[in-house]
C-alpha cells in the first residue's frame, strides 16, 4: 500500500476545517438551509479557491470563516479553535473595498496594523504599512486619501492592508471582481507575488474559472443551493511560482477547465450527481 503524500498527512489535522458547516435562514415555512454539511479540510499554506452558482453560499462560507456569520449548525475551526467572531488572525478583503475615505492610504493600512503591533514603535508600525504599500504599487499614493483614489487603487490598499496584519488566514471575497480586465490582471499577479513571499494561507470566493486555476492549489466545487455543499474538488498541480501564459500552455490546463465548466453547466441544470 502506497504511503500517503505529505498534503494527505497534513489534512489528517487540517490548519482550517469547516466541520458539518450548515447555514439556515427563517422562513414561514421554517428554516431553510442554504449550506448544509459543507465539509472542507485546508492544510498551512495553500491557497483555495470556492467557486459556485450565485446564491450558492460560497461568501456565506466565507464570512463565517471570518467571524461576521453565525452557523446554525457545525462550525469553522483555526488550528484547533473554534471560530467564533471576528479577529486579527484573519485578514479578509470584500469585493468592494471598505476605507475610511477621509484617510490616506497610508492611514488606512496603519489603523489594523496600530491594533495588531501594539509594542512596535510608531515609526516601525509606518515602515511595514509603506513596506506593502509599496508591494502593491501604491508607493507613489502613500498621502493620498482613499476618496481620491481609483476604485483598482483602493483594492490595493485593501490587500495592503490584510498582508500587512501578517494574518495566519487571508480570505478574499472576489476581490477583483468589480475591476477591468487589466487591472484585474495586475492585481492577481500582485496577489501571487505576496502570497508567494508571506505563504499564508488563502481562501478564496470567484466567479472565475480562469482565476481559480491560476491562483489556486485547489478548487472546491459547490453545488447549488438550497442545502448546497462540496460537490467536487479538483487538484492544481501548476508548478510554482506561476507563470500565466506557462499555465495556459500546460496540458491540463484545458482539462482542468473542463471539469470546472462541466460541473457548472451540471449545476445549471440540475445535476447534482457529481459525488463529494
Amino acid at each position: 500500500m502506497p504511503e500517503p503524500d505529505s498534503m494527505s498527512m497534513e489534512l489528517l489535522n487540517p490548519f482550517l476545517h469547516f466541520t458539518d458547516t450548515t447555514k439556515e435562514y427563517p422562513s414561514p415555512n421554517g428554516p431553510i438551509a442554504v449550506v448544509e454539511g459543507f465539509e472542507l479540510r485546508i492544510a498551512k499554506g495553500e491557497f483555495i479557491t470556492i467557486i459556485g452558482h450565485s446564491g450558492c453560499g460560497k461568501s456565506t462560507m466565507l464570512m463565517v470563516a471570518a467571524g461576521l456569520n453565525k452557523v446554525s449548525r457545525g462550525g469553522v475551526i483555526l488550528q484547533n479553535r473554534l471560530i467564533e467572531e471576528p479577529g486579527p488572525d484573519r485578514g479578509v478583503v470584500f469585493q468592494s473595498p471598505s476605507l475610511f475615505p477621509w484617510m490616506t492610504a497610508l492611514q488606512n493600512v496603519l489603523i489594523g496594523v496600530d491594533q495588531v503591533r501594539p509594542n512596535d514603535s510608531h515609526k516601525e508600525r509606518v515602515a511595514v504599512c509603506k513596506h506593502y504599500l509599496e508591494r502593491v504599487g501604491l508607493g507613489d499614493s502613500l498621502n493620498k486619501k482613499a476618496s481620491e483614489l481609483s476604485i483598482g487603487m483602493k483594492q490595493r490598499v485593501s490587500l495592503a492592508r490584510a498582508f500587512a496584519l501578517k494574518p495566519k488566514l487571508l480570505l478574499l471575497d472576489e476581490p477583483f471582481g468589480m475591476l477591468d480586465s487589466l487591472t484585474r490582471a495586475d492585481l492577481q499577479e500582485i496577489l501571487l507575488d505576496i502570497w508567494n513571499t508571506e505563504k499564508i494561507t488563502a481562501l478564496m470566493v470567484t466567479h472565475d474559472v480562469d482565476e481559480a486555476l491560476y491562483l489556486s492549489d485547489r478548487v472546491v466545487m459547490m453545488t447549488s443551493g438550497p442545502r448546497a455543499h462540496v460537490g467536487n474538488i479538483l487538484k492544481v498541480n501548476f508548478e510554482r511560482p506561476r507563470n500565466k501564459q506557462e499555465v495556459i500552455e500546460h496540458p491540463d490546463y484545458y482539462v482542468h477547465r473542463g471539469t470546472l465548466i462541466g460541473f457548472l453547466e451540471s449545476e445549471s441544470y440540475g445535476d447534482h450527481s457529481v459525488a463529494a
